[in-house]
């Protein structure tokens, strides 16, 4: 009887133990909101530039084709190149009071601001323009990762729960995905005025001379103070706003914490050997692999299709509208694909970044307004499911890379950072690579209509090479290993990790103790 009652007694205490915990891991709403508000500022301005910076750079900055990419790529590349660095210092940052990954968001978030503004701005000199946009994208691009890594690692250190960081992942893709759509939105209204132009006719006349593909669509903006540089310019301050709130709001309602898993004793992995660690690591080399060349095929779209809309597809009147479809569709599947992929799983959910492919080839293939929208719709749940998912999986592959490195940290950093060096220097190849194929088939800035030969590469560059990337990308992730099941089995093999380093811990503190009271 003694046994049994005893037996009792350690099952209610375990089952005690287990709730307690359990409400220890889960965030509240408004914590996982907070988190969420806080990265979406990085979105607006990304969004912003990433469907206008080009078409700013060509038709307002005059900027040949040629300067527009290595802009473009070389601002890609000085971003790639800081994800490593910044991992390499965040890594070795101590603890504060607000945490190891706050202080380098709260100090980069001032110097972004600045930065980003005259990334807007034109200069009142015209032959150095090239090196004035090049000098403050690369900063823009180089002060984004000084925030997006500490922001992306903090997942990790929100909860140990995996339910929990994979719904405080749900939140953030959504207010991100919101973010995207606020930031093209407003940019869209705000500088919509730049891009129209009263000399140009939508359906042009079959017997039109070549006189009118020459006719300037837009007056030489020579002056900074013209109507097309200072529509930009207020576009950039509101969105300068934007990231200011957004900071203060993550800072006020997130708390971070340290690393669960690691024992005091612990020592972080020198930077060098965790990276080769990292880059030896299956499962993070098969889903960086996959999601690089996805997220090219993304970039390639968001870069040409304001491009695409004004000169391919006789669209201009409309493409803000057409943004705006794909990112209100894309913010509004964000819970569906959540819920997806916990029922079928996450590989299973990939399968919807392809929906995007055959409705883009017709777009191409057949430029009508209805068809359009209904593509921009199609595209939306595409662009969100390739969002949500890489975010939602990397991890998974931190916990994997966990349980076989179990007394090592300080990893998560290496992982996120160089995830994204690797995206951006294959989206910054991409860009590149397509703004000087403008420049090689004659794109001529300001004109209403291109030739034939630019017409046929904006139609690749929205239709083909984002499909052979995406189902290329598809085919690596069939390879990627980490199941359903196998997450559940890395959860509990983690959570008696814990206990035990808990325990240690306990067990050491009591022999200190034991042995200051004999003294």
């Amino acid at each position: 009887m003694i046994s049994v009652a005893f037996n009792l007694c350690t099952l209610f205490f375990s089952l005690f133990v287990l709730l307690h915990l359990e409400q220890e891991y889960r965030l509240s709403i408004c914590s996982k909101l907070c988190y969420a508000i806080g990265g979406a500022p990085n979105q607006v301005a990304g969004s912003a530039a990433a469907f206008f910076l080009q078409i700013y750079l060509l038709d307002i900055a005059h900027i040949t084709p040629f300067h527009a990419s290595l802009v473009l790529f070389i601002g890609k590349a000085s971003g790639a190149v800081t994800d490593p660095v910044a991992g390499f210092f965040i890594s070795k940052s101590r603890w504060t009071k607000i945490g190891r990954l706050m202080p380098w968001m709260l100090a980069c978030t001032p110097f972004t601001v600045v930065s980003y503004f005259f990334m807007w701005y034109l200069p009142p000199f015209v032959s150095g323009r090239v090196v004035w946009y090049l000098i403050f994208y690369c900063l823009f691009q180089a002060l984004t990762t000084l925030f997006q890594v500490p922001y992306s690692a903090l997942t990790m250190f929100l909860s140990t729960d995996q339910k929990e960081r994979d719904s405080a992942t749900a939140y953030r893709m959504t207010m991100e995905v919101l973010g995207t759509l606020i930031g093209a939105a407003l940019q869209g209204q705000i500088v919509a005025s730049a891009h129209v132009s009263h000399h140009c006719i939508v359906n042009p006349p079959v017997n039109a001379t070549d006189s009118w593909h020459d006719t300037p669509s837009l007056p030489d903006p020579s002056d900074p103070l013209s109507h097309q540089a200072k529509v930009y310019m207020i576009a950039a301050g509101v969105i300068g706003g934007v990231y200011l709130l957004g900071i203060v709001i993550l800072f006020l309602g997130v708390k971070e914490k340290d690393d669960p898993y690691a024992l005091n004793s612990d020592r972080a992995i020198p930077f060098c050997k965790g990276l080769g660690l990292t880059m030896k690591h299956g499962p993070y080399v098969k889903l960086t692999a996959s999601f690089l060349l996805i997220s090219t095929a993304v970039q390639l779209e968001q870069s040409n299709f304001v491009l695409f809309c004004t000169h391919a597809a006789d669209l201009r009147n409309h493409f803000q509208y057409l943004v705006v479809t794909i990112l209100v569709s894309a913010a509004v599947s964000i819970p569906f694909w959540q819920k997806f992929l916990q029922r079928f799983g996450k590989k299973c959910a990939a399968c919807g970044i392809s929906w995007m492919i055959p409705f883009a080839v017709m777009l191409v293939t057949i430029p009508n307004l209805i068809l359009a929208y209904f593509v921009a719709f199609v595209s939306g749940l595409s662009i969100a499911a390739s969002l949500l998912l890489p975010w939602s999986m990397l991890p998974d592959v931190v916990d994997n890379f966990r349980l076989q490195n179990p007394h090592g940290k300080g990893q998560e950093t290496i992982f996120y950072s160089s995830y994204v060096f690797f995206t951006k220097m294959s989206a910054g190849i991409g860009l590149g690579i397509s703004a000087a194929g403008l420049e090689f088939t004659g794109y001529k800035p300001g004109i209403c209509r291109q030739s034939n030969d630019v017409i046929l590469t904006l139609k690749i560059l929205i239709g083909a090479v984002p499909a052979i990337l995406i189902l290329v990308g598809l085919f690596i992730l069939l390879f990627y290993p980490i199941t359903e099941e196998s997450r559940k089995e890395t959860k509990l093999a983690l959570e008696v990790l814990r206990r035990s380093h808990q325990s240690t811990e306990n067990l050491d503190d009591h022999k200190e103790g034991i042995s200051v009271w004999q003294l």
